[in-house]
């Protein structure tokens, strides 16, 4: 199978559309020929940065890296998807940065993933000199300007003004064994960096076509998109989504308020731009854009994907989507950093639901010991796995790579951490990640599920399941709850929603009541989080 790269992917369908919208944020609207000038120019500036790869791939262990690493502190924007194109390009590897950590967590984060380069908006700038004594490998600072003000941090330059200053030369040395890292979001522990071969990532991650045997074909299959990427780029879902629409030729759209969901900024955008897919995560996106939807009337005639990926989204704001616009198609991406994606599922009107998957190509349930694939019909909870071609692993971590990428009966795969049940017909039923499974009273209970069978009430606008110690039970279910404004629901009526959706012995003990529920700005809830505010309760 011939491989290729993804800037060599990008400057080819470049050359058959060199004047159209490729990339478009506020009044920003860049052309492929534009955003291919700007990626050199950058690349050539990290390279004369003396930034690269210094050991090629074949003379390194799973876990090592021979190339420099850029890490991108950044909130959505041309710059954010200028910065992952042009490192590839320069054989840099790129990664992304929580834009929420504080000093202590960047600090962490920049020297676990070992970073020579990091390109940050200004907004960040304090943060990051207060932690600059702590990061000696730190040595390539490029400043974003933003509203903010700060000042260039010294020994930094300006973005604009390297790109300016640079030359656009073609990198053409780049290699699929050149590396993409993804840090995990750190919601359940802490953020490691799983390393991709681009080559691997160009397809598993970044939607480009499986099978091409030449860059002519991969041209020949982009038809173009219009996509608006709501979720941040820091989140793996946004930026594969991003580049997934590049290598159709599609254009990329950008929020014009970054900085946090605005729903009438996304549902404007739609409107005006004639967008025709649209990327959000889970509930945490779509009930407030549903919300919106019911107090002020869009011209949605033109959308016609829409993509939740990294959080479920529940049957019943499907439901209330398809009335408001029932042409759409509802798809549930479901995917990892370690493993891509994996599994879709559609939704249209007439018939939502979620939580249950087709069985795809390459993916599998296997048993609970990781000992054998288990066939269509079995019983048993599983692990989701995926087989084929997968990450190297974590950068730095061999040890929790053997875990991740178990190997059975010769066969290497990745198990991010699903349970599921394969039912008859090959359909897979997702039970939620074993990270936050609640161990009661001998009992496995998903915290995903329960969240699920709780968000139906009409009053909870938002709600996230954790455990917490029990005498009588190990750990009890407890169940943090954000009610719409106005509203009183008793505990009872909570739990009779949650009645008609789960057996009873999985209903929450108890009920805590909270203003707000913390999510990362990619929607995912931050279970460490609940369980500090249930074991307080």
């Amino acid at each position: 199978m011939r491989e290729f790269t993804v800037g060599s992917v990008h400057e080819a369908i470049t050359r058959t559309r060199p004047d159209q919208e490729c990339l478009v944020f506020r009044d920003r609207r860049l052309t492929w020929k534009d955003v291919a000038d700007r990626t050199d120019r950058l690349a050539d500036h990290l390279n004369r940065s003396g930034l690269g790869c210094h050991t090629e791939r074949r003379e390194l262990s799973g876990s090592e890296s021979g190339q420099d690493h850029l890490a991108i502190y950044l909130h959505n924007g041309n710059e954010y998807l200028e910065c992952m194109l042009a490192s590839f390009k320069a054989r840099v590897a790129p990664f992304n940065v929580n834009y929420r950590y504080v000093a202590e967590e960047l600090t962490y984060l920049l020297l676990d993933s070992k970073a020579t380069a990091i390109v940050y908006h200004s907004t960040f700038a304090p943060v990051l000199q207060s932690i600059r004594s702590a990061l000696p490998d730190l040595r390539i600072l490029l400043q974003v300007s933003d509203d903010s003000g700060h000042d260039l941090l010294p020994g930094a330059a300006w973005y604009e003004d390297a790109i300016a200053a640079a030359e656009p030369r073609p990198n053409g040395d780049a290699s699929p064994d050149d590396l993409y890292i993804l840090y995990t979001g750190g919601t359940t522990g802490m953020p490691k960096g799983v390393m991709w071969r681009q080559g691997d990532a160009l397809v598993e991650c970044f939607g480009a076509p499986k099978t091409a045997e030449s860059l002519d074909e991969i041209v020949a299959a982009a038809t173009g998109r219009r996509a608006l990427i709501a979720p941040p780029f820091m989140h793996g879902a946004g930026h594969w989504v991003a580049m997934g629409t590049w290598n159709t030729g599609g254009t990329v759209f950008v929020p014009g308020i970054p900085e946090r969901l605005e729903p009438t900024d996304i549902w404007s955008i739609v409107e005006r731009e004639r967008i025709d897919f649209l990327l959000i995560v889970g509930d945490a996106f779509a009930r407030p854009l549903v919300d919106e939807l019911k107090r002020r009337t869009y011209d949605l005639s033109s959308l016609v994907v829409l993509l939740s990926g990294g959080a479920a989204l529940s049957a019943h704001i499907k439901e209330e989507l398809l009335a408001i616009a029932p042409h759409l198609m509802i798809i549930d991406g479901l995917g990892s950093s370690e493993a891509g994606g994996q599994l879709t599922h559609v939704s249209a009107a007439g018939g939502a639901s979620t939580g249950t998957f087709p069985l795809a190509p390459g993916n599998h349930v296997l048993s609970d010991d990781l000992s054998r694939v288990l066939e269509s019909g079995d019983t048993e909870v599983g692990w989701l796995a995926k087989s084929g071609r997968l990450a190297l692993g974590y950068l730095g971590d061999p040890a929790k790579t053997a875990r991740t990428y178990p190997v059975v009966d010769g066969v290497r795969y990745v198990v991010p951490g699903d349970r599921a049940v394969l039912l008859d017909g090959n359909i897979v039923e997702l039970r939620g990640r074993d990270s936050v499974t609640i161990n009661s009273g001998g009992e496995k209970i998903f915290a995903e599920e329960v969240e699920l069978a709780i968000k139906p009430h009409p009053d909870v606008f938002d709600c996230v399941v954790t455990g917490r110690p029990s005498e009588r039970w190990g750990n009890e279910v407890v169940a943090v709850v954000q009610l719409r404004p106005g509203t009183s629901p008793s505990d009872q009526d909570i739990l009779d929603e949650a009645a008609k959706h789960v057996a009873r012995y999985k209903l929450p003990k108890a009920i805590v009541r909270v203003e707000s529920i913390v999510r990362s700005p990619a929607g995912k809830a931050d279970y460490r989080w609940a369980k500090e505010i249930a074991s307080k309760s």
